[in-house]
């Protein structure tokens, strides 16, 4: 399992995506404001995700 580095962008949760703001020992935190449609869905702009429970869709590299 590869853990996201700051920068990075994730997807988890079918289908909800964010850039990883933080990375801790066991999970990231990551800023959903990323997503055009983020306030449609009613969330908090931050949100903890366990390294076990997301992908990483897009390296701070090629960001």
């Amino acid at each position: 399992m590869k853990i996201a580095e700051i920068g990075n962008i994730v997807e988890f949760k079918d289908g909800l995506q964010g850039v990883v703001e933080k990375v801790n020992e066991n999970s990231v935190i990551v800023n959903l404001t990323y997503m055009e449609n983020y306030r449609d869905f009613d969330l908090e702009e931050k949100t903890v995700v366990n390294h076990k429970n997301y992908k990483i869709i897009k390296s701070s590299l090629s960001v």
